[in-house]
């Protein structure tokens, strides 16, 4: 009977085990593929990013 209960407890702890890693990786690929966008973004647009911010300050 206790085995019974262990197995049942554990095919439980899997089911939910398994929706959590199924839900990060619909994130994962979700944020993956906005991070693709962004870069290129980034690619076709070179004044998005402003080229004075890689420059030194002049006290340097």
């Amino acid at each position: 009977m206790e085995l019974e209960l262990r197995y049942m407890q554990q095919q439980e702890l899997l089911q939910e085990l398994s929706g959590v890693l199924y839900e990060q990786r619909r994130e994962l690929d979700t944020l993956r593929a906005e991070l693709e966008l962004l870069k290129k973004k980034l690619a076709d647009e070179p004044g998005l990013v402003d080229a004075r911010q890689q420059e030194r300050p002049p006290h340097y």
